[in-house]
């Protein structure tokens, strides 16, 4: 299926295309109008992904708005090695997660311009460095193409998420959207995906709902495309945090980390009775994790930039995440209501 089209709004006159790796556009907030050599992606909007292969030439409008000051902004992966491919599903079988049949890829729509009064610039990117040419006709002139290599678009509310249906809490991976495979081929590990945290059911019972505490060889750089984070909801709630639409947080190789105190001590007291089934429908989260480490940029790290100075005080300080360990001993929780253990 192509993405939708509109009426030409007017050619395009500059163009970037990227040498050193694939892109892939997670937008936040206002909707782009993305033309590439393949075609028009009339509107990328919150909620849909765009990859643009290396070496494609490309360009991003803004689409109108009816709130003049609404800016588009979003987060971006650039991945250096490989391409990302849809992840096997092992035993899941022939379907669910992305479904090959919900991406997008646009249909050739070429713009007839050239001679010197039509100056076209193209940025490229090369070796992390940007070289600029002036060209006397437009790039976007392909009338018709064929091939394995194109940009798509895809709707991350078409995820078919997959959850446990008994107890306990399946590993992050289940939620992959796209992967992009270690470059040496192990398992286990990827050079980077993107993992997505949809509305969905929680219906696993005897068990501490949200992400357990956890830390991994993995990367995670986990970004909110609205509204809120099961993982992290006390902070948005009582105000005293910074993942937000917009937000993001790091945690790197081996740091450990994990639900914040509020939720935590909501999930213990709703494992110790009966729990019933909960559509969370409150939010969009995602994940970029990679086994690399990211080095952060002094920008980022800068206080103006908003930068959560007391992140881990307010996510797991003691007034926060009390002891609740007494030492006590509890019977063991039956796996289904009302049958014994041998």
């Amino acid at each position: 299926e192509g993405p939708e089209e509109e009426e030409d709004e007017g050619g395009v006159s500059r163009a970037i295309s990227n040498a050193d790796g694939d892109l892939l556009f997670v937008p936040q907030s206002g909707v782009l109008r993305v033309t590439t050599e393949f075609g028009l992606f009339a509107a990328v909007e919150p909620g849909h992904i765009l990859v643009i292969p290396r070496g494609m030439k490309f360009s991003v409008d803004r689409v109108a708005s009816p709130s003049p000051n609404l800016a588009c902004s979003g987060y971006l992966l650039e991945v250096f090695g490989g391409h990302f491919e849809l992840p096997s599903l092992g035993p899941i079988g022939a379907n669910g997660l992305a479904n090959p049949r919900d991406f997008q890829i646009p249909r050739a729509r070429y713009q007839d311009s050239d001679g010197p009064q039509d100056g076209f610039q193209v940025v490229t990117k090369f070796q992390h460095c940007l070289f600029a040419t002036e060209l006397a006709h437009c790039p976007f002139d392909v009338v018709a193409w064929h091939g394995n290599y194109y940009p798509y678009m895809y709707n991350l509310r078409r995820f078919n998420c997959i959850n446990t249906v008994s107890f306990d809490h399946p590993d992050p991976s289940i939620y992959t959207v796209l992967t992009v495979p270690a470059l040496d081929g192990s398992s286990g590990s990827a050079l980077a995906d993107l993992v997505l945290f949809p509305p969905r059911w929680m219906v696993a019972e005897h068990t501490f709902r949200p992400p357990y505490f956890h830390r991994n060889v993995m990367t995670e750089f986990m970004g909110l495309i609205e509204g809120k984070y099961d993982a992290k909801a006390d902070q948005v709630e009582s105000g005293s945090g910074g993942f937000r639409p917009g937000g993001a947080s790091l945690h790197s190789c081996m740091t450990p980390h994990g639900p914040d105190g509020g939720t935590f001590l909501k999930a213990v007291s709703s494992a110790m009775v009966p729990q019933t089934p909960v559509y969370f429908n409150e939010g969009m989260a995602f994940m970029f994790e990679t086994h690399y480490v990211l080095k952060v940029a002094s920008s980022a790290l800068a206080e103006a930039s908003g930068l959560q100075l007391t992140y881990a005080q307010d996510c797991w300080g003691p007034e926060k995440l009390p002891k609740l360990f007494t030492g006590e001993r509890h019977p063991a929780l039956p796996i289904n209501p009302g049958a014994d253990l041998p």
